[in-house]
């Protein structure tokens, strides 16, 4: 008789233990969504500011005409577009085959050897140096050697910067293909070049690309090393080993000058920037991004 009552307790107590774990995972939840959503206001505020003050000057005339003289209205900054796009390929067209080739090593030939202990630690070393060291190294490498600021300086100095980034996301990208498809590719009688080549790599391509966009993203936006390296001009390039202008300096010298329309081409800069950032990571994961 004393059976019955004690399995309802029981039984309660139970729904009651079930209803306040439900409340308590309820309430984290919601608490990581708020975190989450307040992580996003920084980023926002950013943007909207970037947008609002620099889309009243951005017109097709700031990417084919030069920039303004002190005090003086109109003008663009064609010369700086073309800059930045001109070293930030050069520090990619130097950064790139080593990190990949770099990544291949270590992860596929010699994973545990102590060359590849030591390329993992200089590489996680060198992504937390401050970007201005990469430009004192580039300025003493080239710029001192060479006699002259260029545009091949500023690309060494952004492939220093680039090179840490590519080599661990490539590395991490490796470790994502699954062992199985290596394994199937050897009972098939493939080499281990023909492995990597033909299979590991097609597999990891679209997350060795999401790193080439963060370190060309990263060095899109870098300032120092370019002071260092290639300086900045007032003219159109004409060759890679003089002074070239970009808009990261560009937009650290028009940002400190006491005229409002400098200042807002500046903000302009900004924009086109930030929009050729993100039209570069969103075409990179449109055309490697996996087939399913």
């Amino acid at each position: 008789m004393d059976a019955a009552p004690n399995f309802f307790q029981h039984d309660e107590a139970g729904s009651a233990k079930m209803t306040a774990r439900s409340l308590w995972n309820r309430f984290l939840s919601a608490l990581c969504i708020a975190l989450s959503l307040l992580t996003l206001v920084p980023l926002v505020s950013i943007v909207f500011l970037v947008v609002k003050n620099g889309l009243p000057l951005l017109s097709w005339s700031v990417f084919t005409q030069l920039p303004p003289g002190a005090g003086m209205s109109g003008g663009g900054f064609g010369n700086a577009v073309i800059g930045t796009a001109l070293m930030v390929g050069l520090g990619l067209a130097m950064s790139a085959p080593v990190g990949i080739l770099s990544a291949i090593y270590i992860n596929e030939y010699a994973p545990a050897s102590g060359l590849a202990r030591t390329v993992r630690l200089v590489a996680k070393l060198l992504t937390g140096i401050p970007s201005i060291i990469c430009g004192v190294f580039a300025f003493a490498a080239v710029v001192m050697s060479t006699g002259a600021f260029s545009a091949y300086a500023g690309g060494v100095a952004l492939a220093v910067l680039m090179l840490p980034t590519i080599l661990l996301t490539s590395e991490q990208a490796l470790l994502g293909v699954q062992s199985a498809y290596r394994e199937a590719s050897y009972g098939l009688g493939a080499t281990k070049f023909q492995t990597i080549l033909r299979i590991v790599l097609p597999d990891a391509l679209p997350a060795i690309m999401t790193g080439i966009m963060l370190a060309v993203a990263r060095a899109a936006g870098e300032t120092a090393p370019l002071i260092f390296t290639a300086l900045f001009s007032q003219f159109w390039a004409k060759s890679l080993s003089e002074p070239i202008a970009s808009l990261s300096v560009l937009i650290y010298n028009f940002s400190t000058v006491p005229f409002p329309h400098q200042v807002q081409m500046a903000w302009t800069a900004s924009l086109v920037l930030v929009a050729f950032v993100t039209l570069a990571n969103i075409l990179a994961q449109l055309a490697f991004s996996k087939k399913h």
